[in-house]
């Protein structure tokens, strides 16, 4: 009798000990469970740690709560100034309802990554070239707020999206190389022109000063001469003042002072003197051939 006793004792130990390795479950801390049993949905969430739950009635589906970093898929799209591109971004979402998230979705990740290629491909034909280019953090607002809206009735909240890369076609990065090329020369152009400004007034300056004082220009005149020696070259170009070339011009206008080179010039009846007869043509003497083919002499 006691021998069937500690039989029954045994395998009543061994029967619980399977049904406690069974019925038994783990949570991680970064995880919560949800019971349904017999298909129904146990209201109590079950916290990490240790936990029961009954072999072939229960069963326990453990989520995430960590935020989850899931890439979209690069979408093609048309901006609205008709300009093809391609886009991709990625997604920073976390689960806040467990219960939800089992019972409202099938898959709540795959629900969030259909969602915001959607919502990616909107926002690209909503949005201009220079947008997706330049203002990408009010795009990823509003990508935020599109997805965050209906992942709310899933127990799921958007984190952060961010548009990582947009994919222009090769005439448009050529076309828009063109177009910062051209600026570049134009601000260089009005650069360059500012320079000419500048300078002429500075020069008209000098210039007016210089013609207060006719010594200054002999001295910067000194100065030019000084600075082209020093480069020690072979051929030195002096510049002819101007001034002197105007002093030779009002001399050859002025008359002769001499009255007898005048009357000389003239005759003394006021005329010209007649020119003096021409040689008979038996008397002219014709030029030397020797003279005419005479070669010019090199000084």
């Amino acid at each position: 009798m006691a021998q069937e006793l500690v039989i029954a004792l045994v395998a009543v130990l061994c029967a619980a000990a399977l049904y406690v390795a069974s019925a038994a479950r783990v949570i991680r801390q970064y995880e919560r469970g949800v019971v349904l049993r017999l298909g129904r949905l146990r209201e109590d969430v079950r916290r990490p740690g240790f936990t029961m739950v009954v072999p072939g009635i229960d069963r326990l589906r453990k989520v995430n709560m960590q935020i989850v970093t899931m890439p979209v898929p690069a979408q093609d799209g048309i901006t609205r100034d008709n300009v093809t591109v391609r886009v991709d971004a990625v997604i920073y979402f976390k689960v806040v309802d467990p219960t939800n998230a089992v019972i409202a979705v099938e898959d709540y990740r795959f629900a969030v990554s259909q969602m915001a290629q959607t919502s990616l491909r909107s926002i690209i034909g909503k949005s201009d070239l220079d947008d997706l280019l330049s203002n990408r953090e009010k795009l990823n607002q509003g990508l935020e707020v599109m997805i965050d809206s209906p992942a709310v009735s899933w127990g799921v909240q958007i984190d952060r999206v961010e548009i990582k890369d947009v994919s222009l076609p090769e005439t448009m990065k050529r076309s828009m190389a063109r177009q910062a090329e051209a600026d570049r020369e134009r601000r260089a152009r009005v650069i360059n022109a500012d320079a000419e400004l500048q300078a002429s007034k500075k020069l008209a300056q000098a210039a007016g000063e210089m013609s207060a004082q006719p010594a200054a220009l002999q001295l910067r005149l000194l100065q030019t001469v000084v600075a082209v020696a020093a480069e020690k070259n072979s051929t030195l170009v002096l510049p002819f003042p101007v001034e002197l070339l105007r002093f030779l011009e009002r001399a050859q206008q002025q008359p002769s002072p001499d009255p007898e080179a005048r009357e000389t010039a003239t005759g003394h009846d006021g005329n010209a003197p007649p020119a003096p007869p021409a040689p008979p043509a038996h008397l002219a003497v014709p030029p030397s051939p020797a003279a005419s083919e005479q070669p010019f002499a090199h000084h």
